[in-house]
């Protein structure tokens, strides 16, 4: 391991740097401009670079690999524990990296290849457009309703309604142009999403994780792109807890001695994530309950146990849980999913 540790607090056009040779000790600070930032790496014997893992960081990370320097990316959450809070300067948060990394609780976040920050980068952008179109849906809805036009559940009745509305002139005058041209956002980014989402199948196309990730029940396109694009390597994780624990799909505990007592889920790690694995558990379950003829297999059976058990939502979250588990052990052994049938010793327990 290299001897000297360097610290970036990372901005926009000044960056802070604190170079550390040993442990709890600043012997060097600098204060860069842009231009000079690389120059500052290129010039010195290759060192270990801490970065908080923040808006360019891996941008930045790939420009000091190549280098010849060793980065390491950690978490902000843990950055900001070592924080001094009484007074926040670029000189602490950049001393705060140093305290962050001897801090063995905290682990390092991957360096993304350009690949993976295309992905979410793509991911991010469907997902703003998304919300776009949800708000300009609700938008027409309740415009609407407030003249006495209810629409029907459903989005995709949302522009048909509000346009056979238009054509029958039963809305005012001067609200009819406004209408129509949210009618159109709407239709434009419909568009958009359905072309971003062929790109994510091109891309898909030259990743074969994807192809096995999309093999496990609830996991399709979004979720097993975003997988890839999010996680970056599944190697780091020891075990499937600990995955669906960085996913913040484990119950929160707060025990005391012989008192162990277990809450909801954590909810750590990334939100956009948990949210597609929720969503396709969801959506394991609602098939299986309309396709009660067929024998379900171990898995879905489990799930609609837990289901009759506990409910609809804490089965979801459930078998998002077990969903998570099962994609580390598919990526980690380059294997797809294979689903077991019930045998008669399942079906006695």
């Amino acid at each position: 391991m290299q001897s000297t540790t360097i610290s970036v607090d990372l901005a926009k056009s000044v960056f802070q740097i604190a170079v550390s040779r040993r442990p709890g000790k600043v012997s060097e600070s600098h204060r860069l401009s842009r231009s000079q930032f690389l120059r500052f790496f290129a010039e010195r014997r290759p060192a270990l670079v801490l970065l908080e893992a923040c808006g360019t960081a891996h941008f930045w990370a790939r420009e000091i690999q190549a280098l010849g320097h060793h980065v390491k990316l950690l978490p902000p959450h843990a950055v900001r524990r070592h924080v001094d809070r009484r007074s926040k300067t670029d000189k602490g948060d950049a001393k705060a990296l140093l305290e962050a990394h001897r801090d063995d609780r905290v682990r390092a976040v991957p360096v993304k290849s350009v690949a993976q920050q295309t992905l979410a980068a793509l991911h991010r952008l469907r997902s703003a457009w998304m919300a776009d179109r949800t708000a300009r849906i609700n938008l027409v809805r309740g415009l609407l309703r407030e003249f006495g036009l209810p629409i029907p559940v459903g989005a995709r009745h949302v522009v048909v309604t509000a346009l056979a509305l238009l054509e029958q002139d039963q809305l005012p005058a001067p609200l009819r142009p406004g209408l129509a041209a949210a009618c159109r956002e709407i239709g434009e980014f419909e568009t958009r999403i359905a072309e971003l989402e062929r790109q994510l199948r091109t891309l898909a196309v030259q990743l074969p994780v994807v192809e096995r990730l999309q093999s496990i029940p609830g996991v399709g396109l979004l979720t097993s792109t975003a997988l890839v694009a999010l996680v970056g390597d599944v190697q780091r994780f020891p075990t499937s807890r600990h995955f669906a624990s960085y996913l913040g799909l484990v119950p929160r505990e707060h025990s005391s001695g012989l008192r162990r007592r277990l809450g909801g889920i954590s909810k750590a790690g990334d939100t956009y994530l948990r949210t597609l694995l929720i969503g396709g558990a969801r959506s394991v379950l609602l098939a299986t309950q309309r396709c009660q003829r067929r024998e379900p297999d171990r898995l879905r059976r489990w799930a609609l146990q837990v289901h009759r058990l506990r409910g609809h939502n804490p089965a979801a979250v459930a078998l998002a849980n077990k969903l998570a588990r099962i994609v580390w052990a598919v990526w980690r052994n380059d294997t797809r999913f294979a689903s077991r049938p019930v045998t008669a010793r399942s079906k006695a327990n």
